[in-house]
């Protein structure tokens, strides 16, 4: 083994394999274990019925939609507290991390009560005809308020290394605004962008506090998967609900490898 620089690497990466060993990979592993104990048939019964796969459409749309309108309006918001100066920036900038702090059950019944019929906001969607609470909507508002944090603090630290005077080499040489995004800021945002899209949608995969006031709660219409594991845990039907965590489990992982495969694809293809 090649000697590092720096001292101590066997007793850091001890530490670190019995940190996550405890915090991660044991009390996940018991998931698969309760699961082994009703067998195949059991378990493909239990995470395929219509309940749980109409749970799962539910829960994967919702959860990309509120991921890609992160992209977009949290790329946004980056750009405008990176490159802006602005009265009360700094309070606009601590807004940002507003639902990393907030209980998701204030935020559930907060968004409820502004978007329903009667709320400030929801008053006004009624009017063109637009229900905005107690369906995939709702759901969609809810994923997107909780996600916004995780685009906006990926994309802000490579915008603030990202010297302006590159734009404006390439906006002397010709380049049009949308060339200049797309060939001299899209290659440095898109590692950035696909982190926080994975850690967007990841998040809002296993929301529950802010998603429980705002869907409604109906079963084969406005129930999202965690919802259904927590209504199967207070039926005390625990093989069921630990097989469809597992399912989730396993999905979420994957989509989450595969986009960091892309990212570093993408870092090393634009570096």
């Amino acid at each position: 083994m090649n000697r590092t620089v720096l001292p101590g690497f066997r007793l850091a990466m001890g530490y670190t394999i019995v940190y996550l060993s405890l915090l991660v990979l044991i009390p996940l592993s018991t998931l698969f274990f309760k699961t082994a104990g009703i067998g195949w048939s059991g378990f493909w019964d239990a995470a395929t019925s219509p309940r749980v796969m109409s749970a799962y459409r539910l829960s994967f749309s919702t959860a990309m939609i509120g991921a890609l309108v992160n992209v977009g309006f949290g790329t946004l918001v980056a750009w405008t507290l990176v490159r802006y100066t602005f009265p009360f920036k700094s309070i606009v900038d601590a807004l940002v991390d507003l639902p990393f702090a907030l209980p998701t059950s204030v935020a559930g019944i907060t968004l409820t009560t502004v978007y329903a019929e009667n709320g400030w906001i929801g008053r006004w969607l009624a009017e063109v005809g637009i229900k905005a609470v107690f369906n995939s909507l709702g759901i969609v508002i809810a994923l997107t308020f909780v996600g916004l944090p995780f685009v906006v603090r990926t994309v802000q630290p490579v915008l603030e290394d990202l010297d302006p005077e590159l734009e404006e080499a390439a906006a002397t040489l010709g380049a049009s605004r949308l060339k200049v995004f797309t060939h001299v800021l899209g290659p440095a945002l898109l590692p950035a962008i696909l982190t926080g899209f994975a850690l967007a949608f990841a998040r809002a995969l296993g929301e529950y506090g802010s998603v429980v006031f705002i869907s409604g709660n109906l079963p084969m219409k406005t129930e999202v998967v965690p919802l259904l594991i927590m209504a199967k845990l207070e039926q005390f039907d625990y093989p069921g609900a630990t097989s469809i965590a597992v399912v989730m489990l396993l999905i979420s992982f994957t989509m989450i490898l595969a986009v960091n495969l892309i990212q570093r694809w993408a870092a090393k293809r634009f570096a």
